[in-house]
Formats: structure tokens, C-alpha cells, sequence
């Protein structure tokens, strides 16, 4: 018996041994040409500009140049699936956002699971949303509008871009929170929204802080608020959603974006990625970068990336539910 007991021991020590081996020369060799970062968004967009800033800086770091594909589809489907099917070695990176969550709620079916299918790398980047109106509005405060929209119900209409956005559930999630009755009204992008609102044809609009700063800071638009946990850095005199009263305490929605690479990758070049990845969101002339796109720099490990797609599919599968929009 003790000498089995011994075979058993040396076994499993060879086999641990044999596994941290296989773990250090997986890491050793990597990278071993060109990463590629597949962008499911056309050039020049948000999404776009923080993959190319970021692939800089991590080009530097992992001593390979970084290159991005965009690969723009509804949905996020084409970039979705060619990385799903890419090899697992770490060289094929995939763009996932807040969008990413949203299509994983909203599809009927995608040929990939978003959660499944894809192990989570680092966060990059929040984006802001804010609910704003007119300067001339005669509402001053998020609660004023609020207050207004339960003495009147249906009569209010929020804006915002297509349907399918982070931005276009999360009015829903506002008026759901605030427990008021209104209209979602979803436009062709984000002008048309901001036409509308300064010409009176809607209260107010939800959209990413980005293309409506200029306006804020030029009066033509009042900030009432952001809907994240954070007051943003452009606008830290703009209180949050949660700080505003209505009811709406638990209001948490922000769009952001982040690195995912297939499911299959050893666990020593996704811990690689992540670390590389989160040092460089952290340079200061990447953050500066990032900032002047009127986003904050934000890195994140594996685990706390997974768990916010996580927790955002389902906070969107609720609220597609709750509003009985239909699926796509």
C-alpha cells in the first residue's frame, strides 16, 4: 500500500511538474508574431479609436506590432465569429463592448455564445451616457423631470439613437427605475436626436456623453445627468442618475469596451494579456489619449470583465423583457 501510495505520489507531482512547464513555455513563446484585434465597428468610430489606442501602447509592451481589422456587421456578428473559430493562442483579440451584452440578450440566436465561447481579457474604456435637454427646458434637475413625467403620464418622449443600442435600453432602464410611463423614440443616430431636442420636438435625450459634450459645454444642452455609478470626468459637476432622487437609486447604465480572445486560450497568455493590457490603459499618454476621445481610461482582470458582461446581459434580458420589446 505504501509503495502504490508513492507511485501515486510521484505521478501527480510529474503531472504538476509536467503542467507548470507547459504553462511557463506557452507564456515564454508568446507572442510569437503579430496580435490582431478584430473591431466589430467601422473605422473611426469610439470603438475603433480606442482599439487603435490601446494597440499601440500594448505593441510596445509585448515587443509585436498590433494591427486592427474592422469588421463592422449588425450585431457584432462577422467579427463575433471569425474570432470564435480563431486559433485559442492569444494572436486574435476580439473588440467586446457593452454591445456585445446587449446583442447576447437581444438576438434570438447568434451563431456564438458571447459568454461561452470567449474568455475575457481587460476592459479598456468607459463611456458616459447622459440624459440631457434643451438649455431653454423648463426642467433644471433630473427630479423635476421626473416629478413631471408621473403628473403626466405617456406625455413624455426620450430620444435616442436605433434600437438595439446600449443607449436605447438603457431609457428603458430609466423609465423602468423611475417608475415612470413614457416614449422611447430611437433615431438614425445621434444628430437627428439632438435636432429634435434643441427644436422641441422631444423633452429629452439619452445618449454617450462624446458627441453631446461640445453642445453641453456650448449651452445649447443641459446635462441632468449620467446614468453610471460615476460622475464623469468631463462633467463632475453633473450628479448621477442615483444622486438625483426619483427613485432612482439603483440606476446603473454606462457603456464601455474591453478585449475578449477565444475560450480555448491557456490560462498563462490570457493572464499575460490581461496584465499587459490593463498596464497600458494605465500610461498616462494613453489615458490622456483615451480622455481626449471623452472617454476614461479603465482596465479590469479577466474575472471582473466576465462578470460584468455577465451582469449587463442579464440587466438587458430583464429590461427587454419588462418593456416587451420584441427580439431580433
Amino acid at each position: 500500500m505504501t509503495t502504490k501510495r508513492h507511485f501515486l505520489l510521484q505521478l501527480a507531482s510529474l503531472a504538476a511538474a509536467g503542467s507548470a512547464a507547459g504553462v511557463a513555455q506557452a507564456q515564454a513563446g508568446f507572442p510569437s508574431r503579430p496580435l490582431r484585434i478584430v473591431v466589430p465597428n467601422a473605422a473611426g468610430g469610439g470603438a475603433d479609436l480606442t482599439a487603435r489606442v490601446v494597440a499601440q501602447a500594448l505593441a510596445k509592451r509585448l515587443g509585436q506590432p498590433v494591427v486592427i481589422d474592422n469588421k463592422p456587421s449588425a450585431g457584432g456578428i462577422v467579427a463575433g465569429e471569425q474570432v470564435a473559430r480563431a486559433q485559442p493562442d492569444g494572436h486574435t483579440l476580439l473588440l467586446v463592448s457593452s454591445g456585445t451584452a446587449v446583442s447576447e440578450a437581444y438576438f434570438k440566436k447568434l451563431p456564438f455564445d458571447s459568454i461561452k465561447d470567449f474568455t475575457q481579457v481587460s476592459q479598456l474604456a468607459r463611456f458616459d451616457l447622459v440624459i440631457a435637454v434643451a438649455e431653454n427646458s423648463p426642467f433644471k434637475t433630473l427630479g423635476e423631470l421626473v416629478s413631471w413625467a408621473k403628473a403626466h403620464p405617456g406625455q413624455l418622449n426620450i430620444g435616442t439613437p436605433q434600437i438595439g443600442t446600449t443607449q436605447n435600453l438603457a431609457a428603458e432602464l430609466f423609465k423602468l427605475k423611475a417608475g415612470i410611463q413614457a416614449q422611447v423614440v430611437p433615431f438614425n443616430g445621434t444628430p437627428p436626436v439632438i435636432t429634435a431636442v434643441r427644436g422641441g420636438e422631444l423633452h429629452v435625450m439619452l445618449d454617450i456623453l462624446g458627441p453631446l459634450l461640445t453642445q453641453i459645454q456650448g449651452k445649447t444642452l443641459r446635462a441632468l445627468a449620467v446614468t453610471g455609478r460615476e460622475r464623469s470626468p468631463q462633467l463632475p459637476q453633473v450628479p448621477t442618475a442615483a444622486e438625483s432622487g426619483g427613485g432612482l437609486a439603483s440606476m446603473d447604465a454606462s457603456s464601455w469596451n474591453g478585449l475578449a480572445v477565444p475560450a480555448k486560450t491557456p490560462p498563462a497568455i490570457v493572464e499575460r494579456l490581461s496584465r499587459e493590457v490593463q498596464a497600458a490603459v494605465a500610461q498616462p499618454d494613453v489615458v490622456k489619449q483615451l480622455a481626449e476621445l471623452n472617454l476614461t481610461a479603465k482596465g479590469s482582470s479577466s474575472a471582473q470583465l466576465s462578470e460584468h458582461i455577465k451582469a449587463d446581459t442579464q440587466r438587458w434580458a430583464e429590461v427587454i423583457a419588462a418593456a416587451k420589446l420584441p427580439k431580433i
